[in-house]
């Protein structure tokens, strides 16, 4: 079949790398796509966010498969667009409507959804401008650290831990008020801190069963030691040495089934990933936030481990017949560091010759945010390079990723020396 996939990132070249193996697959596109994704598939000059120019490719290239990448699409209701065209009715998205997709489009949606459906994560209380006032009071009353979450998609760079008070009160009213984080900030979900390690789990649903993928544990500050400015992922491992089989079961039990049961309850159709942010508080897990797409940079190292067909699987959830489906898992660690621009998640500069890919021979090389020009790759986003290797040992894989990052070069060019030492 003829598959399009909409997105530019590591996250995507990933997704390429692992569709390519496939049997299913016949001509794949990527709309944008990257430098490491026109190695192979075919990039498209298209917009994810413009359904009626997705449609047209769609028809044009007879395309049976949309798959989205990010959440933007997803979020504005690419899938659902694409479903209303008469023409197109026999077409699969994998990616849910606007409406499932609100579990990661509104963090208000997605903690009143786990309330409803008694999903255990941190308490919380929602604020916007016309009651700023009993907002600042709440973080008055509230013991510190406390956090503050953007309602609406904010790149990954819409959470602040606060641990002073008028710091908090500072950061929430630049929020509200000054739009810190663009319209995503007029709503501000003011959340209990909770204390432990995080995790990230991954479900292919068609809305009544679900796989899970393998396991992995992301990086999201830029220093080293877990400090610094968020980012959207500075690395990740898999799989996650404190996910247990013990503790994989209160996950499947507390919040995979109910979240999965819980939209087939409310009507809410929902075919794709469910991501699941979660922290591991003593030895119990709590959701942290609910993404409607793979993660990045944890897609980079799940995707390696994944023995099984993945188009195979998203056709099947697609169909509604997932039931049919097993997940096929490599025993060996994955590992992934991410090579940034400097001055990222600030301001950096684009366009800096990378040199060196072509040396890398011990690790997989994603292209996050490159673009080429004539031979020569070029950075074009703060996320570079994504180096994922394996191994017998976390520590093995890492190893073999540090390496690789050494081959690699281009100006300004940084990467955390620490990614996977705290397991």
């Amino acid at each position: 079949m003829n598959v399009l996939l909409l997105g530019s990132g590591g996250r995507e070249h990933a997704f390429v790398w692992k569709l390519r193996q496939s049997t299913l697959c016949d001509k794949l596109f990527v709309a944008p796509g990257n430098a490491g994704t026109a190695l192979l598939a075919e990039n498209v000059a298209l917009n994810p966010n413009d359904a009626a120019a997705i449609a047209s490719f769609v028809k044009a290239n007879a395309i049976k498969l949309v798959i989205s990448g990010p959440e933007e699409p997803l979020v504005r209701g690419v899938a659902d667009q694409l479903k209303a065209d008469p023409e197109l009715q026999d077409l699969l998205f994998f990616g849910p409507g606007a409406q499932g997709a609100q579990l990661e489009g509104s963090k208000d949606f997605s903690k009143r959804f786990m309330a409803r459906h008694n999903i255990p994560t941190a308490a919380y209380q929602t604020f916007t401008r016309e009651n700023l006032d009993e907002g600042l009071a709440y973080l008055n009353a509230h013991a510190l650290p406390i956090v503050l979450k953007a309602d609406g998609l904010a790149a990954g760079k819409g959470v602040v831990i606060c641990t002073d008070r008028e710091e908090a009160k500072t950061e929430f009213r630049a929020m509200i008020e000054e739009l810190k984080f663009g319209e995503a900030s007029a709503k501000v979900v003011v959340e209990q801190f909770l204390a432990g390690i995080e995790l990230s789990v991954f479900a292919i649903t068609d809305g009544k069963d679900y796989l899970l993928l393998p396991e992995a544990k992301d990086y999201k500050r830029i220093g080293e030691g877990d400090t610094g400015l968020n980012t959207g992922g500075m690395g990740a491992i898999s799989p996650v040495p404190f996910a247990d089989a013990a503790f994989m079961q209160k996950v499947e039990e507390r919040i995979v089934q109910p979240t999965i049961a819980g939209l087939a309850a409310e009507g809410i159709p929902y075919t794709g990933v469910v991501f699941f942010g979660l922290i591991r508080v003593g030895d119990n897990p709590f959701v942290i936030e609910y993404n409607a797409r793979m993660g990045d940079p944890e897609t980079e190292v799940v995707f390696p481990r994944l023995k099984s067909d993945l188009l195979e699987h998203m056709v099947a959830a697609c169909e509604g017949r997932l039931a049919s489906q097993k997940v096929e898992t490599d025993t060996r660690a994955a590992c992934t560091v991410m090579l940034v621009s400097g001055g990222y998640p600030g301001d950096y500069a684009k366009g800096k010759a990378i040199s060196g890919i072509e040396t890398v021979t011990e690790s997989l090389v994603f292209h996050a945010g490159t673009k080429s020009d004539g031979d020569t790759v070029l950075t074009n986003g703060g996320r570079v390079i994504a180096l994922t290797s394996y191994g017998t040992t976390h520590a093995e894989a890492l190893t073999k990723s540090y390496q690789s990052a050494k081959q690699l070069a281009f100006e300004g060019m940084y990467y955390r020396r620490d990614i996977g030492f705290d397991i």
